[in-house]
Formats: structure tokens, C-alpha cells, sequence
């Protein structure tokens, strides 16, 4: 007689494992404007550390529909996974201990990689991209900069394509493998234009090869249809869909990273 065929385990993805897994809340991270909890969440044997935001901590927005924050977020994760570049952690929506709310992957960072600076001087040196000047206290001021790298290049698109609000340097998170993070989408894919970004090094410049080709791709996910639009459907208005769909075409017709438009901010505040 045979033995019976074995069954492999089924491979957890860390979506599963934030769609399924028991989330039990650790601690508040307190730097967080709306109330954001540091949370373990486990499932078959797994378990990782995440972000919970239930929508019900979050505060009002003159600009933003009360209560929609949690979906902004989980649908800028399903643009980044669209674009094949995965700049956002795995985010999802679900019920947890004080109600729906988002949650994501919580990335550990390596500090010693420098993103950003402030230096002396009108312009940057070899290496990184002028921003603009910043007042830095006694009437002085400095050059604010970031690197000229590959990965912010690539959030620099997705900022433009989810039209973020809120790009700060402590929202990019770089990781000991070399990866690059960013991290609270909740005030994007608004109708009406509010780039607000430190990522502003390649404002009127060329679009690579790459994100011209990924521009494309996502043009194509979100026809009338597609797949992709359609699961930002559940996320965010028609009208907003529509919106994100008018971004990408832009950014295809210009061929160019996005310039300041100046009827909004274009820089946030604190940049950090």
C-alpha cells in the first residue's frame, strides 16, 4: 500500500497573512497625525509586525471626505503593485479591534541611508537634485536636496499619478536590502491638483524609458473595465478614478515629471 500522497503547506503571501491573520494591537505610535497603532498580526504559524489605522481615529479634512482615508491608502498600494515596483508595503483593508481600518507591513529602515539634506550654496552637488531653499532658523537659509536616485525617481511618478498631498522625507523608508519604501497615502487621489512633494528634483525633466512603459501599462489597467480600475472602484470615487485615469494620460502626453503648478503648496510642511 502507498503512502499517501503529502500535501504541501500553502504559502502564506503577506496579504494573507494581514487579510487573516489575528491582529493584536502592541502600542500607539504617537508621531502619526491620525491614530495610527503598531500592531502583530499572526495566521498559520506567521507572524509580523504591522500599522493599524482604524478610519475611526482619523481626523476631519476641509479637502478630504470624512472616513476615507483607510481606502486612499489601500488603493495607492494597488497602483505601486500595478507599476511592477512595489513602493508601497502590502496594505489592505479589514476589520480589526476598534473597527475597518487599514493595515500594512511595517518596514524596518536602515538609517544610515541619506535621502535628503540641507547644505550650503545655490547648487547641489554631483549625486543629488536641488528641491529649494529652506529657512533654517537666525535668517538663514539652506539648499534643500535629495538623492538623485533611481527608486525616489520611481515614487516621484507614483506621487503624481496618485496626486499625493503629503510626499515627507519621513515617509520613505529604505530598507537593508536596498529597497525603498514610502509610506501615508491617505490625502491622495483628490480631483483637483495637490502634489505637495520633497521630490520635486526632476520637475519638467524627461520620463525615463522605464516609467513611460509603466505609465502605459497602467493606462491600459484602467480603462473603462480594466483591472485595475475596477478595483479601485471599491476604494475611491468614479470621479476620483477618473482623475487618476487624466493623470497618467497627462504624464504620457508631456512625455515630463510634473512642474509646480503654484495654486497649492508644492512643498509640505514640516518637510520631515
Amino acid at each position: 500500500m502507498s503512502a499517501p500522497e503529502r500535501i504541501p503547506p500553502r504559502s502564506v503571501t503577506p496579504v494573507d497573512l494581514l487579510v487573516e491573520g489575528e491582529l493584536t494591537v502592541r502600542g500607539r505610535i504617537r508621531e502619526a497625525s491620525n491614530a495610527a497603532l503598531f500592531c502583530t498580526v499572526a495566521y498559520e504559524g506567521q507572524e509580523a509586525s504591522c500599522v493599524y489605522k482604524p478610519v475611526a481615529g482619523e481626523r476631519p479634512l476641509w479637502d478630504f471626505p470624512d472616513g476615507t482615508l483607510a481606502q486612499r491608502e489601500v488603493a495607492a498600494y494597488e497602483i505601486s503593485e500595478a507599476t511592477g515596483w512595489a513602493l508601497v508595503p502590502p496594505t489592505v483593508l479589514r476589520d480589526g479591534p476598534y473597527g475597518e481600518g487599514m493595515v500594512q507591513l511595517w518596514i524596518e529602515v536602515t538609517p544610515e541611508a541619506e535621502l535628503l539634506a540641507l547644505v550650503d550654496g545655490e547648487e547641489p552637488e554631483p549625486g543629488w537634485k536641488a528641491v529649494g531653499l529652506a529657512q533654517v532658523g537666525e535668517g538663514r537659509t539652506a539648499l534643500l536636496v535629495h538623492a538623485d536616485d533611481e527608486r525616489l525617481r520611481r515614487l516621484a511618478v507614483l506621487d503624481a499619478v496618485i496626486n499625493n498631498a503629503d510626499r515627507k522625507g519621513g515617509h520613505l523608508l529604505p530598507t537593508e536590502g536596498g529597497h525603498l519604501y514610502g509610506i501615508d497615502h491617505g490625502v491622495t487621489f483628490n480631483v483637483e491638483n495637490k502634489l505637495r512633494t520633497l521630490l520635486w528634483g526632476w520637475a519638467g525633466e524627461p520620463l525615463t524609458r522605464e516609467a513611460v512603459d509603466v505609465l502605459g501599462a497602467l493606462q491600459e489597467g484602467l480603462k473603462q473595465g480594466g483591472d485595475l480600475a475596477v478595483r479601485l472602484a471599491g476604494l475611491i470615487t468614479a470621479a476620483e478614478v477618473e482623475a487618476t485615469r487624466a493623470r497618467v494620460e497627462a504624464l504620457l502626453t508631456s512625455g515630463k515629471h510634473p512642474e509646480p503648478g503654484g495654486e497649492w503648496p508644492a512643498i509640505p510642511w514640516p518637510p520631515v
